[in-house]
């Protein structure tokens, strides 16, 4: 059986930070990633996708967590066609921004820093995965197919999880292909779990084309893609729906070397708990297939 991480999708979510979950004590910048690395085996760093990380930053990572903790890190805006604004960039690049669109080399400079900035973690084996979540139109195409081909290209050694937020790359009929798109390239597709009943819905389906195998719990709101973020991943898991995923998790660790559980429903400590009741149902799981 592959190794089951298990984590939250920020340690330093401003709702997290404020519900409690964190002791005095441990509620500077370092103690509360020792705080949470003492807990979880992975998280992800969210921060990345709004602004550009720093080596600083990545060394300070390592330094604060044990042997064997992992950061997945989403890719910056810009990198995935999402809107960036210009004062995400580094002051000294954001006259080379124009109008929203990338010019000259602008685009080669930010891979480049991205990139440099993630070294300290891969050098110390704390690099999880890089992930790749593109936005709601992305569609299913030949024009998208490029893209990710040139996203794999320039991330080429790295390894790359891929999540689509438009419904239509999972849909039965584009299953495989897709799952196949992504093997090809040996990037880990992202398996999502979200309501069910809106037309954004993306299937809750479980493929596994590359390491680790990734699956993200969104929270089961139906305010998705509308109001605040609040109010788009607001759900408290129960038990029987964590206890849904138990069996498909375990598959998937069949078929992978690693497999990271990581829960997005941040407003308070709502992560964090639907992390630490998951883990008990992995181990519920578990014991009862030995039987």
């Amino acid at each position: 059986m592959s190794r089951i991480l298990v984590g939250a999708c920020s340690w330093t979510d401003r709702a997290l930070v404020g519900s409690g979950w964190y002791p005095p004590g441990r509620r500077d910048a370092e103690g509360r990633l020792r705080y949470y690395a003492e807990r979880f085996g992975v998280v992800e760093v969210d921060s990345t996708y709004y602004g550009l990380p720093s080596e600083r930053n990545s060394v300070l990572w390592s330094e604060r967590t044990p042997d064997g903790f992992l950061f997945d890190v989403k890719a910056f805006s810009l990198l995935t066609g999402h809107p960036t604004r210009e004062n995400a960039l580094p002051a000294e690049l954001r006259g080379r921004y124009g109008r929203g669109t990338p010019e000259g080399g602008l685009l080669d400079e930010v891979w480049g820093r991205f990139a440099a900035a993630l070294g300290p973690l891969r050098q110390a084996g704390r690099l999880g995965t890089v992930l790749f979540q593109f936005p709601p139109w992305f569609a299913p195409g030949a024009r998208t197919e490029r893209f990710i081909g040139e996203c794999a290209e320039r991330t080429a050694g790295w390894p790359v999880a891929v999540e689509f937020r438009h419904p239509g790359w999972w849909r039965e009929e584009r299953r495989d292909g897709t799952a196949g798109l992504l093997a090809e390239w040996g990037m880990s597709a992202v398996a999502v779990d979200m309501a069910q009943t809106l037309d954004t819905s993306v299937p809750p389906v479980t493929p596994v084309t590359g390491e680790p195998a990734v699956i993200r719990f969104h929270g089961r709101n139906e305010a998705w893609g509308t109001g605040t973020k609040e109010e788009r991943f607001r759900h408290q898991y129960t038990e029987d729906e964590l206890a849904e995923w138990a069996p498909r998790i375990l598959r998937m660790a069949r078929r992978a070397e690693q497999v990271h559980v990581l829960f997005n429903n941040c407003c308070g400590d709502a992560a964090v708990r639907a992390a630490e009741t998951m883990r008990r149902t992995l181990d519920r799981e578990r014991d009862r297939n030995r039987e």
